[in-house]
């Protein structure tokens, strides 16, 4: 018998195959990333960047001359409702006015589609089965969130690039507009790091995708805080923030003063901040079940409630964690208005230009005149107003994620229709946009009284609080027909469309936008209450909301149902 001997492979070729097997599934999984999100990541890249260079052009166009750029920043300086809304001044020159303008905002998207990503390729993958299934290849449990950590760090660069050249483009510095994009990148892979460490905590995606947001708001909170406490130096046109700022990633960014100062040492701070939640993650995914959180889902009971009879309350059940997040983040900000209402009335006492006050605040969401006061509060609850919108974007995006995972279909098996296993969830969405705004009321109301302004300060917060109702509904209405007719857009439409009407309804004034451009947004047609009371605004946005949700319940039932 003749035995053939097969040469032995060379010991070089032995070690390298396993390293070359496992580049090519890292390469793979991070191609099949960048391939799943190619649609959303370009948008919100493209509408980052661009919305970047449109506020530098529109600002050289409006301050043009070093006088009202000198006039804007000291009157910033003496108004901490500004400073709270925009950033930390660094300067009068353009560019450094630019930065004081737009960088939070930039650094507030940048950090709410790192979150929202993070979790997307960590968590909503172990929620549908697809996490183990790739587990039990040769990618293991690791290999996958490597090649999600190498996409977002992408991301991020792309995203740091498209800025600086936005901010190239329209004529300011390269070094600084470098600078700026960087720390903008820098606050999004920071909050990269909170996502994806969330979606270890959480065992599902909604609880983490819900906290997630709510830290990225309170980053952004507290950066405000921290400028609007903050003290003058130098020649009075420049702002050392207080300590909160340096609780949140956005506020280390505006520590680089870009276009002033140009210091990259922030952006060390944000990764490493990044990296350290990145190793963490690493730790518990090797110690944790696949499927599992840190935090466990608790137990449920033998027999279900009477109130899970039927399906509102099953729809409640599914969402009160997240209403009760974002109730939590209104009443929060009513606090904020509230405690310093008696700060601004204090430096609006002692500074002469009341006048120009007045101006920068009547330009703040759909502005109005009349008391100080009363603006102030108006101004901050546009911001609680965008809280609300959030709320009901959330639990529309809810309806889209039910019908993807196939659970919709289940319910939809038994006798209850398309139209009330629809409206039940919207209904939830409802209730999430009034408990946040009269959460928010009562908040401002009660700690402005107790900060010894007038009783009449809670009738204004309520005001203020029912001015931003028609505004959350109509994101409601709009986005609940959006998921009828154009489903798989559900959940990037919704983020978008708040997070720009945001900045153009609600900030558009401040920086001068075309009228028409403020217009599109719903925040800039809120009724106006302070001053001269007019609802026409809150009028067309109702008659919009009801025909939005009209025209979904007669197409529903129209359309197939769509898994994954």
């Amino acid at each position: 018998m003749t035995t053939v001997t097969t040469p032995a492979a060379p010991a070089a070729t032995r070690a390298t195959a396993p390293r070359s097997s496992t580049a090519a599934t890292l390469a793979a999984l991070v191609r099949q990333r960048l391939r799943r999100d190619r649609w959303q990541l370009v948008i919100w890249l493209l509408s980052i960047a661009a919305l970047g260079a449109f506020s530098a052009a529109s600002l050289q166009q409006t301050y043009g001359s070093a006088a009202s750029r000198v006039q804007l920043i000291r009157l910033a300086i003496a108004d901490p409702t500004i400073l709270v809304l925009r950033g930390l001044p660094q300067g009068t020159t353009l560019a450094a006015l630019t930065f004081f303008e737009i960088f939070t905002f930039l650094a507030l998207l940048a950090g709410l589609m790192n979150t929202f990503l993070a979790v997307r390729h960590s968590r909503a993958e172990e929620e549908s089965g697809r996490a183990e299934l790739i587990a039990s290849s040769p990618a293991g449990r690791l290999l996958p969130t490597t090649a999600t950590v190498i996409h977002a760090t992408l991301a991020n660069i792309l995203l740091a690039v498209l800025v600086a050249l936005g901010f190239i483009s329209t004529g300011l510095p390269v070094a600084g507009s470098f600078v700026a994009g960087a720390v903008t990148g820098g606050a999004g892979l920071a909050f990269f790091g909170v996502g994806l460490l969330l979606a270890q905590v959480f065992s599902t995606s909604r609880a983490a995708n819900g906290f997630s947001a709510a830290v990225v708001l309170l980053a952004y909170v507290l950066r405000g805080i921290g400028d609007a406490m903050g003290t003058p130096f130098g020649d009075g046109t420049h702002l050392r923030a207080a300590w909160p700022s340096w609780l949140s990633p956005i506020g280390w960014g505006e520590q680089s003063a870009a276009f002033t100062a140009d210091d990259p040492r922030p952006l060390l701070l944000q990764v490493a901040f990044a990296a350290l939640l990145v190793a963490g993650v690493f730790g518990l995914q090797a110690v944790r079940d696949s499927g599992a959180g840190l935090i466990a889902a608790r137990p449920g009971r033998a027999d279900a409630s009477p109130a899970l009879g039927g399906m509102f309350g099953l729809a409640w059940r599914l969402q009160w964690p997240t209403v009760v997040g974002w109730t939590v983040g209104g009443a929060l900000g009513g606090l904020l208005a509230g405690a310093l209402g008696s700060a601004i009335n204090s430096s609006l006492a002692q500074n002469p230009d009341l006048a120009g006050i007045r101006e920068a605040m009547t330009r703040i969401g759909a502005g109005g005149s009349g008391p100080l006061t009363q603006l102030f509060i108006s101004a901050i609850f546009s911001i609680v107003g965008v809280l609300a919108a959030a709320a009901a974007v959330q639990c529309v995006i809810r309806l889209r994620q039910e019908e993807a995972s196939g659970t919709a279909e289940v319910l939809l098996a038994t006798p209850l229709s398309r139209v009330r296993w629809l409206f039940s969830i919207v209904a939830v969405g409802l209730i999430a946009i009034v408990l946040v705004l009269l959460a928010a009321a009562v908040a401002s109301g009660l700690s402005a009284v107790s900060a010894g302004e007038p009783a009449s300060t809670i009738g204004d917060s309520f005001s203020a609080a029912a001015a931003q109702l028609p505004v959350a509904l109509v994101y409601l209405g709009v986005l609940t027909l959006v998921f009828v007719v154009l489903p798989t857009w559900t959940i990037l439409v919704g983020w978008a469309a708040l997070g720009l009407g945001a900045f153009v309804g609600i900030f558009g004034g401040l920086i001068k936008l075309p009228e028409w451009l403020r217009h599109v947004s719903p925040f800039a047609d809120a009724p106006v209450v302070v001053g001269n009371v007019d609802w026409t605004g809150g009028y067309w946005m109702l008659g919009i909301t009801v025909a939005a949700l009209a025209g979904s319940a007669a197409l529903i039932s129209r359309r197939d149902f769509a898994i994954g």
